[in-house]
């Protein structure tokens, strides 16, 4: 990976699954141009990659602090992760 580009793996909890939270999610990150995925979890959280330039990704992790309107976040906890292997674009897991 670029020293320019960073890789993330993120887990955010609250009401964030039936607010559309993960198409509101994919929106962003293709208007920043991130790539990765996003997914819920059955304890009711959402998991999500990160993958882009570092600007780019922290803009993406300040915006998942709140998520689409409907959305409450409690809390957003991050982890540096490994990008090889994640394909271009960001996809909506089932």
């Amino acid at each position: 990976m670029k020293a320019d580009r960073r890789a993330v793996e993120v887990r955010v909890t609250g009401r964030v699954q039936g607010v559309n939270y993960r198409g509101w999610m994919r929106m962003e990150a293709e208007r920043l141009g991130v790539d990765g995925w996003v997914r819920n979890e059955e304890d009711g959280s959402v998991s999500a990659l990160l993958v882009g330039e570092e600007a780019a990704v922290a803009t993406m992790m300040e915006l998942l602090e709140s998520g689409p309107p409907a959305a409450r976040v409690v809390k957003v906890a991050s982890r540096p992760a490994d990008a090889a292997g994640t394909r271009a674009g960001f996809r909506i897991l089932r």
